[in-house]
This record gives C-alpha cells, sequence and structure tokens, in this order.
C-alpha cells in the first residue's frame, strides 16, 4: 500500500485516463489524508496536558479551571481536543490532497500555483486560529462568564467549555478561507469580480447571519467577526481581479464575433456607407 502511496500523481490537465484512475487517485489521496490526520492525532494526545493548559488561557481570572462531572469525562476530553488539534495540524494536508485532486480538471496552469496557493491558504487558516484566540475568544467570554455574574455561582463545566472553544477557533479558520474559495471559483469560471462588487449588500446581510449563528451570543465578538468577514469579502474581490487577469493574459485572444468583427456596412453599391 505505501509503494501504491508513493505513485500518487497528480493527473495532468489534458490527460486523458480511465474512471479507475481518477479512483485509484482519490483513494491514495483518502489515505494519504487519514494518515496525516493519524500522525496529529497521536501527537496531541501526546502533549494533551499542554493543549488544554492554553485552552484554558482565555478564561478570565476570576473563574476558576474547568471542572469534570463524570469518571470518564477527563479521558473523552482529551480524545476530543487531540482530535481537534490534528484537523488543525493537517490542515496543510489536506488543502493539498484536495486541491491536487480537483484544480487540475480546471486550471492548466495550477503547477506553478501549487506552493503559494497551498502556502496561502494554510496561512490564512492559521491567522484564522489566532484571530479567533486573541481577539474572538477573550470578547465572548468576557461576556458569557461575566452576564449576571452576581446571580451564579459560576463553575465552567469541562466538556461544554472546550467544545465551545474548538467550535470557535475552527470557525474563525474557516471564515478566513474566504480569499481561497473565491480563488478556486474564479479559477473553475464561477465566480467574477463586477459580480461580487453588485452583490455586497446582500453578502454583507449573509455574513452578518453567519457572524450571529457563530457561538458567542455577544454583540461585541459578533461585530468582531462581522468586521474581519468584510474585509475579508473585500480582499476576495481582489483576489478575483488576479485571476480574472491572470486568465486574460494567459489565454490566446478569441476571434471576434461577427456581428462585432464587422465595422462598417457595406453599402448597396459596393462600397462603404
Amino acid at each position: 500500500m505505501l509503494q501504491g502511496l508513493r505513485g500518487t500523481r497528480r493527473i495532468g490537465h489534458e490527460e486523458q485516463v480511465h474512471i479507475t484512475d481518477h479512483l485509484e487517485e482519490l483513494r491514495n489521496r483518502l489515505i494519504i489524508s487519514l494518515l496525516a490526520l493519524a500522525v496529529g492525532f497521536g501527537l496531541c494526545f501526546w502533549q494533551h496536558n499542554r493543549i488544554i493548559e492554553f485552552l484554558n488561557r482565555p478564561l478570565p481570572p476570576s473563574v476558576p479551571d474547568p471542572i469534570v462531572l463524570g469518571v470518564a469525562e477527563p479521558f473523552t476530553i482529551s480524545l476530543k481536543v487531540a482530535a481537534a488539534g490534528a484537523v488543525i495540524l493537517a490542515i496543510p494536508v489536506l488543502i493539498y490532497q484536495v486541491y491536487a485532486f480537483v484544480m487540475p480538471a480546471f486550471d492548466p496552469n495550477h503547477d506553478r500555483r501549487t506552493w503559494p496557493y497551498l502556502s496561502a491558504a494554510s496561512a490564512l487558516f492559521f491567522v484564522g486560529l489566532a484571530f479567533g484566540y486573541f481577539l474572538v475568544l477573550p470578547a465572548a467570554l468576557g461576556f458569557l462568564v461575566g452576564y449576571d455574574a452576581d446571580l451564579y455561582n459560576r463553575q465552567v463545566q469541562a466538556g461544554d467549555y472546550y467544545s465551545f472553544v474548538v467550535t470557535i477557533l475552527i470557525a474563525c479558520g474557516l471564515i478566513f478561507q474566504l480569499p481561497t474559495g473565491v480563488f478556486v471559483l474564479s479559477t473553475v469560471g464561477l465566480m467574477r469580480s463586477s459580480w461580487m462588487r453588485s452583490k455586497r449588500r446582500y453578502a454583507i446581510f449573509g455574513m452578518s447571519v453567519v457572524a450571529a449563528a457563530l457561538p458567542g451570543g455577544d454583540v461585541v465578538s459578533m461585530l468582531i467577526i462581522l468586521a474581519a468577514l468584510i474585509v475579508l469579502y473585500e480582499a476576495s474581490i481582489y483576489v478575483c481581479v488576479f485571476v480574472e487577469r491572470r486568465r486574460a493574459d494567459l489565454l490566446p485572444e478569441e476571434p471576434l464575433a461577427a456581428d462585432e468583427a464587422t465595422t462598417e456596412v457595406d453599402a448597396p453599391g459596393g462600397g462603404t456607407a
């Protein structure tokens, strides 16, 4: 099996292959992705205590460490945290496997953009994680933990807290993939910068819904996420413009249509009008 994985290659843009070759490539890329997740899971489970301590830091100083209510809960929490960490660590591999399998069918020049695309997509995901950890989480936790604090003996349950934190972080990482998604859609011809500009109002409304639907519930974190989405949307427009200009430079000039090519109308006498 390992020999077959080493032989995994990207199929060329104009290469004609049988459906079984595509299925074999898909199988190999799925196996590689699962192996990357397994390695990441092992590393994160080995260091799960440090990861949990890292996730506890955004809690306000007045709140003690999260509590567990079951005998098996510490172990199950370690598994869940390690699984989330494995997904985060394996993101570069997962992005590359999806890109290498899909893009050759649409972009004949994908080889020149493989590493820049992979680096940019992975970097955006980790920037989104940092954005969620340093900006969104403190704002959300500060509001939620401090809300009606005088009425309750505030204790944080470990399972709920870590699920909340992981959901926020991964959601922020995926939100920052908006330019990546626009890059892919514009490369295959499904997205245009003019359309994005004309639909800006509807996009802001949709982004507001997304920001409100994410865990947190406070106005501050929602506005922070919405502001980030608007900036990413505007940046995505320029990404789309860049792809359109690249395609215009790489594609050969197409012959004009008959109605566009005719600049003069023949006169009845054989001259021009």
